[in-house]
């Protein structure tokens, strides 16, 4: 074992012992025990070894991995909890594994600088049972703002480039987008993409306007919207070398493309969903609008894509793109139907399903899934201490149960909404303790729930920064959301 995961000569009582589990850790999977004092992780003990005194938590014939990240989430939080709150989003986060989200900044109010950032984080602290950053809004109207964001406040910077029924503004014009590049470039931000185009829907749509079936849903939003966008992005990564991120990949094309960027040397990454690697466009003819998504999902060719590169490496992340909208609103016509679905608590246990589906070995899942929901967002968007299961990280773990086979229904879904695209799938695999800090905060035995205590977690802030409260002033009116009414 290297220096992140080694047998501590501490012999002091541990506040938990996690025993007896298959560890994965960065060295790969390993038989062993994990020591956890002051709410990190103080030694990785190979099986056999002796281990000190303290609580036990039997972890035999389980996976103990970091405790994941979900990097892309909507939690609702503020101004749409009709959707889904803060509490219910955390509380399926921990049932899918996850201990980390970073939370997308279309709300209401949108959050598009730092203060209504800090007031989101006033609002939700006290009811987060999991640790949490923000994804800073993008403003086409003030992009200057990106050169000097505080890094204590978020690293990171979502812009549309195409609106649907919950997008906060959009970059519709060529100008407003080279100058978010530049300024991010100047302010080391991260900028993390919806990357599809806007004129090129604007343009199909003067001739073919609105889908009235489902089945006419994928050809309505084509993947030529992405192409254009991504060879755009590229383009201005080139020119601006700015650290960009590109979300919910849903066609070869794009992957073909992204990849090619990336072995040029340009700082360019991207994001895989879950429901792009588990339905295509066939589920959404059939299922309507519970998979109907923007960016739309697509043939199998693509998920086979989507699959090579989440397997190879390729892909960044993963992230569930939760976006619950109420049944009510989802059963509107498919012009007016709100594109989104759950996703959080599903995502991990649908992604391992797959993989074993797909001839994947147990200890290779692991190690994939310990990549793309730990070590590949902690890297990408510098969450010091998540994502690894090494010696001096936070104690945040998820015991999987890699080979029990469930059914999905309704009554598990713990997000607001009450519903899932997965109903009725059979998934082997599911989380069965998840500890945050050190503390087991959910249990599906015992059904028991921790406390809601999850921080936000912020880059290094000046010392004794407190967090100010921050108001909208009156005379300054709330943006509306862009398309949330037609």
């Amino acid at each position: 074992m290297n220096s992140s995961s080694r047998i501590s000569s501490d012999s002091s009582p541990a506040d938990l012992v996690v025993e007896g589990g298959r560890l994965v850790t960065p060295d790969g999977v390993t038989e062993g025990s994990v020591v956890v004092r002051d709410g990190r992780v103080a030694a990785i003990v190979v099986a056999g070894a002796p281990l000190p005194a303290g609580p036990r938590l039997n972890a035999a014939g389980r996976y103990v991995l970091p405790g994941l990240i979900d990097s892309h989430v909507h939690f609702r939080t503020p101004g749409l909890e009709h959707k889904e709150t803060w509490e219910n989003g955390s509380r399926a986060a921990l049932a899918g594994g996850v201990t980390t989200v970073m939370d997308m900044p279309n709300t209401r109010p949108p959050s598009l600088d730092e203060a209504t950032l800090r007031e989101k984080a006033e609002l939700i602290a006290g009811r987060s049972y999991v640790d949490h950053r923000f994804h800073m809004g993008a403003d086409p109207d003030h992009p200057e703002v990106l050169a000097d964001l505080a890094p204590e406040v978020a690293t990171s910077a979502k812009a549309f480039m195409a609106g649907h029924h919950t997008a906060p503004v959009v970059f519709r014009e060529a100008h407003q987008l080279e100058a978010a590049f530049a300024a991010a470039a100047r302010g080391g931000v991260r900028l993390v993409l919806h990357a599809e185009d806007q004129h090129v829907f604007d343009l199909l749509d003067s001739r073919a306007g609105d889908p009235e079936s489902y089945d006419a849903y994928e050809p309505h939003r084509p993947r030529s919207g992405a192409i254009v966008a991504v060879a755009k992005v590229v383009q201005l990564v080139r020119t601006y070398g700015t650290k960009t991120h590109i979300l919910h990949v849903s066609s070869a094309e794009e992957t073909d493309l992204l990849v090619a960027a990336a072995a040029e040397g340009l700082p360019i990454s991207f994001e895989v969903t879950g429901h792009h690697l588990a339905f295509t466009d066939h589920d959404t003819a059939l299922r309507g609008p519970r998979t109907r998504l923007s960016p739309a999902i697509r043939a199998p060719r693509d998920r086979d894509r989507l699959w090579q590169a989440v397997l190879s490496g390729e892909a960044a992340t993963i992230g569930s793109d939760h976006a619950p909208h109420t049944v009510e609103e989802k059963n509107r016509p498919p012009a007016e139907a709100p594109p989104g679905l759950p996703g959080v608590q599903e995502l991990a246990v649908s992604v391992w399903t797959g993989m074993l589906a797909r001839g994947i070995a147990p200890d290779d899942a692991a190690v994939h899934l310990t990549r793309l929901m730990g070590t590949g967002p902690a890297d990408l968007f510098d969450l010091a201490g998540k994502g690894r299961l090494a010696v001096g990280s936070d104690a945040d773990l998820a015991l999987l149960d890699p080979a029990v086979r469930w059914q999905l229904s309704a009554s598990h879904v713990a997000s607001l909404c009450g519903w899932s695209a997965y109903e009725g799938w059979m998934f082997t695999g599911r989380f069965t303790t998840v500890v945050r800090g050190g503390n087991v905060v959910w249990d599906l035995e015992r059904g028991t729930l921790g406390e809601p205590l999850g921080r936000w977690l912020g880059g290094p802030a000046p010392s004794g920064q407190a967090l100010p409260t921050a108001r909208i002033p009156a005379s300054e009116p709330v943006r509306e959301l862009e398309g949330a009414t037609r």
